[in-house]
């Protein structure tokens, strides 16, 4: 029982992220005139995604402390990853988030969704190395790129949150935001091409051993 808590983990976090995401989506529709004082509904959004993201850090802590490694974990921790913080981004541009300074509608939507469509191409194209290396029977465990990709990400997401609850029109918000996406999107390209290195370097090494 104590070996299956790793994947207990991952699993909670995959809910986690869609009743994460779920709020987000109907934010728009909740009154405008509603109290939005601390603790409000996005910040108890904020709380449930800083949750799921914790258990990222302790499922694979678990993992190393119990000695276990299994297919499950090694492709169910990264969908559950990507359905949270790709999906959040998705989400973002569904409702029209982050407003930036004084773009218009078009101009921020442009924003939204080129930044989600990155992120996107960028798990969908290690999604099928990780795939492809494990078709061939090579391990293709997360990178510690990879982790410091999600890291930021999840920063990011959480700053949109934040903005959206506390600091909609705030010029330092605005800074803030677009500061942290240009440095999240350095970093999950930049990530990418090493996952890219990686599989190569992988695939070439179990050539040699035929």
């Amino acid at each position: 029982m104590l070996k299956q808590i790793p994947n207990i983990l991952t699993g909670s976090r995959l809910v986690l992220a869609i009743v994460f995401l779920v709020m987000i989506f109907l934010e728009p529709r909740l009154p405008a005139d509603r109290d939005m004082s601390f603790p409000s509904y996005l910040d108890l959004a904020f709380v449930i995604f800083v949750i799921a993201g914790l258990t990222d850090m302790f499922d694979g802590l678990a993992a190393r402390k119990l000695n276990v490694a299994s297919k499950f974990g090694r492709i169910v921790d990264p969908l559950a990853d990507k359905v949270l913080i790709c999906g959040s981004f998705v989400v973002f541009a569904l409702i029209g988030q982050p407003k930036l300074f004084e773009f218009t509608k078009v101009q921020n939507a442009l924003i939204q969704w080129g930044f989600a469509g990155i992120l996107i191409a960028r798990e969908a194209g290690v999604t099928i190395l990780r795939q492809w290396c494990e078709a061939k029977g090579i391990k293709f465990p997360a990178t510690l790129s990879g982790k410091l990709k999600m890291s930021v990400q999840a920063f990011a997401v959480g700053t949109v949150v934040v903005k959206m609850a506390h600091v909609q029109t705030d010029l330092w918000g605005y800074w803030f935001t677009t500061i942290t996406y240009l440095v999240t999107l350095f970093i999950t390209v930049y990530s990418g091409l090493l996952s890219l290195k990686k599989a190569k370097k992988l695939a070439i090494g179990a050539d040699d051993k035929v």
